[in-house]
């Protein structure tokens, strides 16, 4: 797939959580190849695709091992990030984990882990990256959320909860930040193809049954999401704030 280029993202800071693998990997081509000075965090060891981004674009991104539920460790993440390449100006809170579990089998333990990575760590960042962009008096959060809530999905309540939970972040911080010119959006994929739902949730049975109930024939992959993230990060929608974007190859509209 030929992204669209977006001019106003050449040499911009952004910074990707989880922006080494799945769809945040797909991201972090799609900004590098837009000239964007890209930093990202994860848990695991991201040289070799920082190798591989290199050669095939010829801009290097970032890497800060981070454990993204560390608020701290977080925080110092984003700063490393600025001093690199100076003050975010987009912030794309990827991050996540859709593990699948039943009502009866929710812990605490669990319900805190899963809350701080498909929640906690999305509020932490944000709080990271707003007084800069304050004072820079622009710039544009992309909070990836998905279509779980909306489909009202069973099999994951926790990651499905902080899904929706996002979008009522993304539509509070749009309105506590629009007055210094910081858009807050939301992006909400379908089932995406990426290697960890292929090797641990895709079936060929599951697959058929997704497929029956979405408009479009095709398979969703990483570049479809970063095509609306672009979007979503550069100026072409400087008038679009607290919205939640779709694309689910036509999921949501059949129910």
């Amino acid at each position: 797939m030929t992204l669209p280029t977006y001019p106003d993202l050449n040499g911009a800071s952004v910074f990707i959580t989880g922006g080494g693998s799945g769809i945040g990997a797909g991201l972090t081509e799609a900004f590098l190849r837009q000239g964007a000075r890209v930093a990202f965090v994860q848990r695991s060891d991201a040289t070799a695709f920082c190798d591989d981004m290199q050669q095939k674009t010829g801009n290097r991104p970032l890497f800060l091992p981070c454990d993204i539920t560390d608020r701290a460790a977080l925080v110092a993440a984003i700063e490393q990030a600025a001093d690199a390449h100076g003050p975010v100006s987009v912030l794309v809170n990827n991050a996540a984990n859709d593990q699948r579990h039943k009502l009866e089998d929710i812990t605490d333990e669990f319900l805190d882990w899963s809350m701080a990575i498909n929640f906690n760590c999305y509020i932490h960042a944000c709080q990271a990256v707003a007084p800069a962009m304050r004072a820079a008096g622009r710039g544009a959060i992309i909070n990836i959320t998905s279509v779980s809530y909306m489909m009202g999905n069973a099999g994951y309540p926790v990651y499905t909860a902080a899904n929706s939970a996002l979008n009522g972040l993304t539509r509070s911080l749009a309105r506590e930040l629009g007055p210094d010119r910081i858009r807050v959006n939301a992006l909400a994929p379908g089932w995406v193809m990426t290697p960890k739902q292929l090797d641990q949730w895709v079936t060929p049975e599951a697959l058929a049954d997704h497929m029956k109930r979405q408009c479009l024939p095709d398979q969703l992959g990483p570049d479809d999401i970063a095509g609306g993230v672009l979007f979503l990060a550069s100026d072409s929608s400087r008038a679009m704030t607290g919205q939640a974007l779709v694309i689910d190859g036509g999921v949501v509209v059949t129910g």
